[in-house]
């Protein structure tokens, strides 16, 4: 489907923006192949040729017995004894980073936190957990983490500035109170007092992050919508017996859409920050976790290990520059007043 005239030149100025441009890409890869992170990092093989069969441990689960084991239990491919029993009368093809980011090496050549090594080559946690490995499945976590809230928010915000621009007067003086009275909270301090009324999960943190997150759309849809709403064409389409639903989110909304749009990456780095931030008080995803501030709290802690608090620095620095480089580009091809010719 063809882009239209208005959306090509927005379009041509996001990728003359070559700052945006390359970061879109950039972060777009990262993401794409984080999606894929059970093929890239963990301590299950890819596939294992056993006996002249193919067995796939990543999806379905195999006993030791299955490859002359002992014991009925689910089969360990660390284990050297079972590695040998495959290795015997077959092979197994292991992921570029045999690690999960839950699995514990135990054969480290220091106590954890170890250094980087061969082995692991961004170093262990203090559990003995593969740093490199937990970066890959934290930057997929926090990414969808803010993907979910960020468009929840977005839902909410533009349905109550969409219904507080176009009908105005009580509504909209109702609905202003109530946002300086909610806003007004401190909203960390809101956050980790609800997490502590419930077991965290990513579910209940997108809910409670979303309690907050809506406020900051409303603003611009709301100014949209009081500015169109005794336009011409509005009136028109009123007189011709239009439903207010249709003129609202038929008619008025896609002018909208254009600083929702400019918002929503700036709206999903502060997400991954929250996140971060209630993962780093002890507020956030459960323990055993791949979490991104678990593993910034681990290099607070250990200041003896440095690679830790580097790379988690590294990690959310590079997520968070990304994200601002996209949203400055999308609201520069956005701005209708660079858009005039």
């Amino acid at each position: 489907m063809s882009l239209s005239h208005i959306n090509q030149q927005r379009w041509l100025k996001f990728k003359n923006n070559r700052k945006s441009y390359y970061s879109f890409w950039l972060f777009s890869v990262l993401f794409v192949l984080s999606l894929f992170a059970e093929l890239i990092a963990n301590d299950k093989p890819l596939l294992i040729s056993y006996q002249n069969s193919l067995y796939f441990p990543l999806i379905t689960e195999y006993s030791e017995t299955d490859f002359g084991g002992e014991f009925d239990l689910a089969a360990d491919y660390r284990d050297p004894y079972i590695a040998e029993l495959i290795e015997q009368d077959g092979w197994m093809l292991w992921p570029l980073i045999p690690y999960s980011y839950s699995t514990i090496n135990y054969d480290l050549p220091t106590p954890a936190p170890s250094a980087p090594t061969n082995e692991n080559w961004l170093g262990t946690d203090d559990k003995g957990r593969d740093v490199l490995a937990l970066v890959i499945y934290g930057f997929r976590l926090s990414v969808l983490f803010g993907f979910a809230v960020t468009i929840a928010s977005a839902l909410i915000g533009i349905a109550l500035g969409a219904v507080q621009g176009f009908y105005g007067g009580w509504v909209d003086l109702s609905l202003q109170r109530f946002m300086e009275i909610w806003g007004g909270m401190p909203q960390l301090f809101m956050l980790i007092i609800l997490v502590n009324f419930i077991t965290p999960n990513v579910a209940w943190l997108v809910f409670i992050t979303t309690l907050f997150g809506w406020m900051g759309f409303v603003g611009v849809v709301r100014a949209e919508f009081l500015r169109c709403r005794n336009l011409e064409y509005v009136t028109a389409a009123k007189a011709m017996g239009m439903s207010d639903s249709r003129l609202m989110f038929k008619h008025i909304l896609p002018n909208a859409m254009v600083a929702t749009m400019a918002m929503m990456p700036f709206a999903l780095s502060g997400s991954v920050t929250i996140l971060t931030s209630l993962d780093f008080l002890g507020f956030g995803l459960p323990p055993g976790s791949p979490s991104l501030g678990e593993l910034l709290s681990q290099g607070k802690a250990n200041i003896q290990a440095p690679w830790l608090g580097f790379t988690a620095f590294c990690s959310l620095g590079i997520i968070l520059m990304l994200l601002v480089f996209i949203g400055e580009g999308i609201r520069d091809a956005f701005d209708p007043r660079a858009n005039k010719k």
